[in-house]
């Protein structure tokens, strides 16, 4: 009998011979199934076997084998529930094939490596993760030398020598080569021979790579999966800022279903026609002028233009004549810059003056054209400052030409009054266009607009001031020229004459020669351009160059529209007869 928790002993090799050689175990149930794992079965019963079987020969150094017991306690029967090499599923049948040698003791431990009754059951086999395909796959250890001791862990085909030393605890099985994993693999099934019950391999190939270090690794899959959320995180930023911007219009154009947007025509280029008003204006308003005058008892605005890039600026001698000789003079540039002005020289007669500013540069002199080529008819723009309201751009044609005017006279004297041949249009003009330019269809200035007609506020005392009425006169440009370069070159302008005295209290048609002057002497100039052409005191003048004229203000006005030294051809009636005489015109100072 054996000790009690003494180890069963293997038997004999079966030919009994080979006392130093290793015990080992029956081959598979199956002779046909060489590929698969040798089964321990579980121990019978002594009384079972031959007596042969239970006979073994020991070394000499060995202690003596130890008897078997008499009966084997009652133990639950499972010889017919056998399993596998790691105990996770039934094993195959048993066959007919004769079991090894069993010996019976309720108080031992099982041959070592086989699963009893009493033994625990060996840990879970957990596979691990499976490499990409193609992965090197680690080579297993080799098995020990022969007669080696077996280490924990490691695989065997036979018990130790040392047949007395009790069994150590039973390890984990290393499954063998040819087993089955006991886990599905977390791969998509590929097909195979094997069950899902074979026992696990784990130096089979497997579909990822063996980590050492723990850290995920960067599959196709993985990369596939990162590109994919990537892809998916801007693809919701992009639709997030295009709804918004969606949103944002149509809350703006039709939210709440209320509000209401009303067709409008696209933005156009900026540029216009070179002789349309917008094209005359753009090019004209960098030249005008806003002129704010005050002196001891008036102030007035007016308009100007610029003459040339010394500073030199033409308006009306009525604009600049409320400064007087201390008043001041503040000019107004079209960009918004101002600067201060003086007198250079002015003439009441022509009703013209130019003032200079000092220290402006980029002045834009305004182009002049000529008054003699202008037809009843012709487009023109005025340009003004109307009730100080500056760069006031108006349009209308030309409505008439060569119409006397005589403006001023309000100082008492008659010296103050101006005699024009002027230009008469319906561009609107108002108090404070004053001084400003008409321009022609090609922005070149034609005249300066200097009087307006008004009607009678109703009240009969001729003092109500009105609007434009359609009736604006300008002063033609080529007289304006002449007098302005008098004014720069000497301060002061000439005057053509006759040399007679009208009687301006004559009430027929045309201009009578006074009796005698306004000093009481002879009303022709002895030696002047009338005395030498034959006129005598009493002599009517009916036309002037073929032209009627029916007042002395209308002689006046044709004879200033010349210029000192200019012929004139001269209709007259004397004692009822017609005469035609001619003469060159004199010339007087205006001052």
């Amino acid at each position: 009998m054996p000790e009690a928790g003494g180890d069963f002993e293997l038997r004999d090799p079966l030919g009994g011979a080979n006392s130093e050689g290793d015990y080992e175990l029956t081959a598979p149930r199956d002779p046909a199934d060489t590929e698969g794992d040798f089964a321990l079965a579980r121990p019978v019963p002594a009384a079972a076997l031959p007596a042969a079987a239970l006979q073994t020969e020991a070394p000499a150094t060995e202690a003596p084998a130890t008897e078997a017991p008499a009966a084997d306690p009652p133990v639950h029967d499972r010889s017919t529930e056998p399993f596998d090499a790691v105990g996770q599923g039934p094993a195959e049948p048993a066959t007919g094939r004769p079991e090894p040698a069993r010996v019976s003791d309720s108080t031992s431990t099982p041959p070592y490596g086989v699963p009893g009754p009493w033994a625990p059951a060996p840990p879970v086999q957990h596979p691990a993760t499976a490499p990409v395909p193609g992965t090197a796959i680690p080579t297993p250890p080799p098995p020990p030398a022969h007669g080696t001791p077996l280490t924990q862990g490691a695989a065997t085909s036979g018990p130790p020598k040392d047949h007395d030393a009790p069994a150590p605890p039973e390890a984990p099985r290393t499954p063998s080569h040819n087993s089955a994993p006991a886990f599905e693999n977390p791969l998509p099934p590929q097909p195979s021979d094997r069950t899902p019950w074979q026992n696990y391999d784990p130096w089979a190939p497997v579909a990822a790579p063996l980590q050492q270090t723990g850290a995920a690794v960067d599959t196709p899959r993985r990369r596939t999966r990162r590109a994919l959320l990537a892809g998916a995180l801007l693809l919701t930023l992009l639709a997030g800022g295009v709804g918004g911007v969606v949103g944002a219009y149509l809350e703006r154009s039709h939210g709440g279903g209320n509000l209401v947007e009303l067709p409008q025509a696209a933005e156009e280029p900026r540029g216009r026609a070179p002789d349309s008003v917008a094209g005359i204006a753009a090019r004209a308003l960098p030249s005008v002028v806003t002129l704010h005058v005050s002196g001891a008892e008036e102030s007035g605005t007016g308009t100007g233009f610029v003459l040339d890039d010394r500073g030199h600026i033409l308006t009306n001698n009525h604009v600049v004549e409320p400064a007087g000789t201390d008043g001041e003079i503040s000019v107004t540039f079209h960009s918004g810059d101002t600067a201060k002005a003086t007198v250079v020289g002015r003439d009441s007669g022509y009703d013209l003056a130019v003032v200079e500013v000092s220290d402006v540069s980029g002045l834009k002199p305004m182009t002049l054209g000529n008054s003699d080529n202008v037809q009843v008819g012709d487009p023109v723009v005025a340009i003004g400052a109307p009730f100080d309201l500056e760069g006031t751009v108006t349009s209308g044609i030309i409505s008439a030409k060569e119409r006397p005017i005589t403006a001023g006279g309000e100082s008492g004297g008659g010296t103050d009054v101006s005699y024009v041949d002027a230009l008469q249009t319906d561009a609107s003009i108002n108090p404070g266009n004053s001084g400003g330019p008409l321009l022609d269809s090609r922005a070149r200035v034609v005249g300066i607009n200097s009087a307006i007609r008004s009607a009678d506020d109703g009240s009969g005392s001729g003092t109500g001031q009105a609007g434009s009425i359609g009736l604006g006169f300008a002063i033609p440009v080529n007289q304006a020229k002449r007098v302005a370069e008098e004014l720069i070159n000497t301060g002061k302008a000439t005057h053509p004459v006759i040399g007679v005295t009208l009687d301006m209290d004559y009430t027929g048609d045309g201009a009578r020669v006074g009796a005698k002057s306004s000093d009481g002497g002879p009303a022709v100039t002895q030696g002047g351009p009338g005395d030498r052409a034959g006129l005598e005191a009493g002599d009517v003048i009916t036309e002037v160059d073929g032209r009627r004229i029916h007042s002395g203000d209308e002689l006046i006005v044709k004879t200033r529209a010349h210029r000192p030294g200019d012929r004139l051809e001269l209709t007259l009636k004397r004692d009822s007869r017609e005469k035609n005489v001619s003469l060159v015109l004199g010339s007087s100072d205006g001052a």
